[in-house]
């Protein structure tokens, strides 16, 4: 029997619902064109700290959940929300379930065909973030303004006629300490997944999508909804790839016919080899 999604499982992670930042527009029309069993939101997709600071709550970040819970009622779609670094307030509330469909948790074993993996947004193995909270803030406001200045290049560049151009990855791509810091991150948390006897491990935090394997287990992050606007996503058939949003997904107005385009670009845009 064929199935009614074109996913079985999408994983998300790093939103930052709430910032200046978060290309929320952009993950909203993602979920409204792409269909799933199982959605993974793996952390940072409310970014609590900077609410609590200076940001404010846009109906555009409620449009975000509201297209979540269409796949719930239209595809009886499983919503699984990971807590993140910048969404620890649910500390307060985990673990937490609300019907059949929609729980809050720290981690999660997600089986995938004869393979498991473990999923966790991945700060765990940040002692930046776990041990001295008040240095990630500043790091935190450091890279928002980062953001703020890449967001009024990119408007010159637009007007130039020349495409998007991401400051903050190319920072991180030329300082070697970000190299190894990445590098580092990775590697610590397929040892996670192996001692945890799993297959793989999927994680986010970095902003970094990537599908690696280390020594047989398999690395895998979904990157992010601030500058990569990327997701994993897994076939029916157990196959796992990176897919990234794209500016004319937006242009049908048609149901009927996005869907449709939806399932071409699916076929298209699968950006790695499936593992």
């Amino acid at each position: 029997m064929k199935s009614s999604t074109q996913f079985r499982t999408i994983v998300l992670s790093d939103i930052h619902l709430g910032t200046a930042g978060s290309k929320a527009k952009e993950a909203t029309e993602f979920l409204r064109n792409y269909s799933c069993q199982k959605l993974i939101l793996n952390g940072d997709i409310i970014d609590g700290w900077q609410l609590k600071q200076y940001s404010t709550w846009k109906k555009k970040h409620t449009a975000f959940f509201k297209t979540v819970l269409k796949q719930i009622v239209h595809y009886d779609t499983k919503v699984v929300y990971l807590r993140g670094n910048h969404d620890d307030f649910l500390d307060q509330v985990m673990p937490l379930k609300v019907g059949k469909n929609f729980s809050i948790r720290k981690d999660y074993t997600l089986s995938s065909g004869t393979r498991k993996f473990y999923v966790t947004h991945g700060d765990v193995f940040d002692s930046i973030t776990s041990q001295m909270k008040w240095l990630a803030y500043l790091g935190d406001i450091g890279y928002t303004f980062l953001l703020w200045v890449n967001k009024f290049y990119n408007q010159y560049r637009n007007w130039r006629g020349l495409p998007y151009y991401s400051l903050s990855q190319q920072i991180k791509g030329r300082i070697k300490q970000a190299v190894n810091y990445i590098s580092d991150y990775e590697q610590k948390l397929t040892e996670l997944a192996r001692a945890r006897n799993c297959d793989g491990i999927i994680c986010g935090h970095i902003h970094q999508p990537a599908i690696h394997n280390f020594d047989g287990i398999i690395y895998m992050n979904s990157g992010d909804w601030v500058e990569s606007l990327s997701a994993l996503v897994e076939d029916h058939d157990g196959n796992w790839s990176l897919l990234y949003y794209t500016s004319d997904l937006s242009d049908e107005d048609d149901e009927e016919a996005r869907v449709k385009k939806a399932a071409r670009k699916a076929q298209k845009a699968l950006s790695e080899p499936a593992v």
